[in-house]
């Protein structure tokens, strides 16, 4: 067999390692180019559940196959069949601790007996999944800047999958690149230059293919950029639109933006995790990120629309039709980046086409997709203290709408003092519950329409935050931290209930917390000893499959949340498990290399990760017989 392993344009070429005759190549390649992956493949991906074509699984977002070969009664003969070492972990950048290693959060993706996978540094792979083993069939370097790349990043060195379009396979490189292979070898097909390094953009998210446009969005909320959705031509990689999360100066919702120094320009909102899209109403459904600064929030006084929200795209021309805010004028670092989940059904005793979100504010919301409007919302996590619960439009009870500037309730977020307050820092603390990390972070949700239950992988956690006045004057092109303040952790008692009641937070503990969607009430919750950092999977065996910061992949039954089966993967892992068949035999994919935001902003908290092994590999498991 020919394997081929390509390097970036920049190489002047192909670099290949032949393994047979150049005949036997061309045949090779030509056995394993096959089917486009077309328009009507992609909208009706449930019709081939032996495959997992999108990055969520569908787009509707749900993360569930209905595979069932591996369900309650089989699970137990569940057995590792085959593992990649992936490689290309080596960190980057100035600073070995931060950045010590880059991390595994991608989704890969199966069609015809073969899986695609990305590496933190965006090198693509091509496996051979056949005949019980993951062979390489090609790999494609795009040769991220080491060095330049973690040196303007937030939180850790990433890339969380690729998509499926035609003959090609679509990723994103951190630099900003969006780059187009041909499927059967691997070649570069085009190559764009979408988000700006010179201003810190990056893009760490997978795209998303949409009726021959590859969109994609993008990070940088903590370097002041502004924020923006941006769709390509899938043949050729041109620019057809790209439309803005923060109104600029005379379009509707600028207005919340009431600072005379211009705040909107550099008040983030970024957008980088994949959206969802509704066919019929041709809408795409994105969250985006905190406003910036994260932590001055009496820098930009107003709402700030439209950061921490869920908007609504026109998916053919990119126009605005909808959004909903989570945390306006957020103090906290609430982003609303989260995937969204398109769901179908009866709800609250009424038939609704709804979006359901969970928020890193703490609270659960469905929304109406049509029009935005508020449905439910439900506080999933242990811990809450700055709401006091929802109104009957969503919006936070203890938002104060004669006030540009929100403290939410007293003592929970930081903000800016006088001396003779705190003393010399001039501000004032935040003790925050759910902690600047979200209860719930970018690691992916799960819906299981058979259960009709919706799976959230949850930090319990509180910390504290300190605000640092924030410079008008600041200048993007500088690619600096545009925090006003920071979050940090203090050490107490060892137990999240003593924290909570007495305001003193160590450790970080998790749990996976299941939402009945009919009525957004919680159905069951059970907890862990580490944060869910992996995100989650569902299938049509009754099962919920985690993957744990400590290194397990574990399956929980759907309907209770009793854990019914667990593997240790000897290395920490904070990426989402998918499913597909190969030959006949349900398959069980999870990419396992601990890294990125977690490990940056949590293993203090949790020193032993720091020990966690940083294997980056591929596991595969099946029933084993």
């Amino acid at each position: 067999m020919t394997i081929t392993r390509v390097a970036s344009s920049s190489a002047k070429g192909l670099l290949a390692v032949a393994a047979g005759a150049a005949m036997l190549a061309s045949a090779a390649l030509a056995g394993n180019s096959g089917r486009d992956v077309t328009n009507d493949r992609l909208l009706n991906s449930e019709a081939e559940p032996e495959n997992w074509i999108h990055h969520h699984g569908n787009y509707e977002t749900h993360r569930y196959s209905p595979l069932s070969e591996v369900n309650r009664d089989t699970i137990g003969d569940l057995v590792v069949k085959w593992t990649y070492a992936m490689g290309d972990q080596h960190g980057g950048g100035q600073d070995p601790v931060k950045f010590r290693s880059s991390g595994l959060e991608g989704t890969p993706l199966a069609e015809d007996g073969y899986v695609y996978i990305t590496t933190g540094w965006g090198t693509v792979s091509k496996l051979d999944a056949r005949g019980g083993k993951g062979q390489l069939v090609w790999e494609y370097d795009p040769e991220a800047d080491k060095d330049w790349a973690p040196s303007v990043l937030c939180c850790g060195i990433n890339n969380r999958g690729v998509a499926l379009g035609g003959h090609m396979v679509f990723s994103k490189v951190i630099d900003g690149r969006v780059i187009a292979l041909n499927k059967a070898d691997g070649s570069l097909i085009w190559e764009a230059q979408v988000a700006d390094p010179g201003i810190a953009e990056t893009m760490t998210g997978a795209p998303l293919v949409v009726n021959g446009l590859v969109l994609t969005g993008m990070a940088g909320a903590e370097f002041g950029v502004r924020g923006w959705v941006a769709a390509l031509d899938m043949n050729t990689g041109e620019e057809q639109w790209r439309r803005h999360t923060i109104p600029a100066p005379g379009e509707p919702g600028n207005e919340t933006w009431k600072d005379d120094h211009g705040a909107w320009a550099t008040g983030g909102a970024s957008t980088w995790v994949t959206g969802a899209y509704d066919p019929e109403l041709n809408l795409i459904y994105w969250g985006t990120a905190n406003p910036g600064p994260d932590w001055d929030n009496e820098y930009r006084p107003g709402d700030n629309l439209w950061s921490d929200s869920t908007i609504a795209f026109d998916a053919t021309t990119g126009d605005f039709v909808w959004g909903f805010q989570h945390t306006p004028n957020d103090p906290y670092d609430y982003d609303s980046i989260a995937e969204k989940t398109l769901v179908d059904g009866v709800i609250n005793g009424k038939f609704r086409r709804a979006v359901i979100h969970a928020d890193r504010n703490g609270y659960v919301y469905a929304m109406d997709r049509v029009d935005g409007s508020y449905i439910w919302g439900t506080v999933y996590t242990d811990y809450e203290n700055w709401s006091n619960g929802l109104d009957e439009n969503g919006r936070p009870n203890s938002y104060d709408p004669n006030v540009d500037v929100q403290h939410y309730n007293p003592g929970t977020a930081a903000h800016r003092g006088t001396t003779t307050e705190v003393g010399a820092k001039g501000t004032v603390e935040g003790i925050l519950c759910p902690s600047h990390a979200g209860a719930k972070n970018w690691s992916p949700t799960a819906y299981n329409p058979g259960t009709k239950m919706y799976y959230i992988p949850v930090n319990e956690s509180c910390n504290r935050a300190l605000t640092i006045v924030a410079d008008p004057d600041w200048d993007p092109a500088v690619r600096q931290w545009f925090l006003g303040g920071y979050p940090y952790q203090t050490f107490g008692d060892s137990d999240p209930a003593v924290q909570f009641a007495n305001g003193r937070f160590g450790r970080w503990v998790g749990s996976v917390t299941a939402i009945d969607v009919t009525s957004g009430n919680i159905a069951w919750k059970t907890h862990t000893d580490y944060p869910q950092y992996g995100g989650l999977l569902t299938t049509g065996g009754g099962l919920v499959f985690s993957t744990y910061a400590e290194g397990k992949l574990v399956a929980l039954d759907a309907l209770s949340g009793e854990e019914l089966w667990e593997f240790d993967m000897g290395a920490g892992a904070n990426a989402p498990a998918m499913t597909y068949e190969v030959e006949g035999r349900q398959m069980i994919s999870v990419e396992v290399g601990y890294g990125g935001a977690h490990e940056q902003w949590s293993n203090d908290i949790h020193p032993e990760l720091w020990l966690t092994n940083v294997a980056n590999m591929l596991y595969t498991f099946g029933l084993h017989n």
